[in-house]
């Protein structure tokens, strides 16, 4: 069995963005490691697909439909989730939009968009869900980007997001380690999930996902870095693909 194999037995998980890519992965492996499942995201069939196999694993798995992108959205998810948790040990930040254009030409509403989804909708639900994470000592994951490090052109709108999520991380840490918790933000090289195929299409190139980070992978990174011993903490981790294209 792995390191992890039911580390987190009894402990509750929230994932945005939970039933598809990245976040589904990253679910699942919570859940074959004992955690109780809270999955957050648009599509409630995707989200109740991924409870169905989380459940077989010996572990409850909550849907929770919501619209990320507007902060009534926001607001409703977080009053719902205040009704039916009582703790949160996990919480992991996966769930954002993309856009991509020159700055010449792009949209003001797909900027506005870009930060409600990528900025606010983090920054708001772990404000809602800090006085739960400190009574427990909790763990928060956000997953960002590379173009948190290193902004392109053709994507100045989705970078600055990243960039901000980086900043919302790194101050968030700052905070809460006294309390116990720990922060860590992942930065994503190009990863096969739905965003990185349409991203591909934009581009005009042919997706080919045997040559990108798989989700399975991410999880496999996240849930060694969630399971050190509490005298580390890993603040930091960049994952690229190893086959360069």
């Amino acid at each position: 069995m792995s390191p992890q194999a039911r580390a987190f037995e009894g402990s509750t998980a929230v994932v945005t963005g939970g039933g598809t890519g990245v976040g589904a992965a990253v679910a699942l492996a919570l859940a074959s490691a004992g955690a109780n499942l809270h999955l957050i995201g648009r599509r409630v069939n995707m989200l109740d697909a991924i409870g169905a196999r989380a459940r077989t694993m010996g572990v409850q798995a909550t849907s929770h439909p919501a619209d990320l992108s507007t902060s009534c959205g926001q607001l409703e998810l977080t009053q719902r989730l205040a009704q039916v948790l009582s703790s949160v040990d996990i919480l992991i930040q996966n769930a954002g939009i993309h856009f991509a254009s020159a700055l010449a030409q792009a949209k003001l509403d797909e900027l506005d968009a870009l930060f409600v989804t990528n900025v606010r909708a983090p920054y708001a639900l772990t404000q809602a869900l800090l006085p739960m994470l400190k009574a427990r000592q909790g763990q928060v994951v956000f997953i960002n980007s590379s173009s948190a490090l290193l902004a392109k052109p053709l994507t100045a709108q989705y970078d600055a997001t990243k960039h901000a999520l980086k900043a919302i991380a790194d101050a968030l840490r700052g905070e809460v380690n006294a309390d116990g918790i720990r922060v860590l933000s992942v930065y994503l090289g190009r990863t096969a999930t739905e965003m990185q195929e349409r991203i591909h299409k934009i581009e005009n190139k042919p997706y080919r996902p045997e040559l990108l980070l798989q989700p399975a992978d991410v999880a496999y990174v996240i849930m060694n870095a969630l399971s050190m011993p509490r005298t580390a903490e890993v603040t930091d981790i960049h994952i690229r693909p190893m086959i360069k294209t």
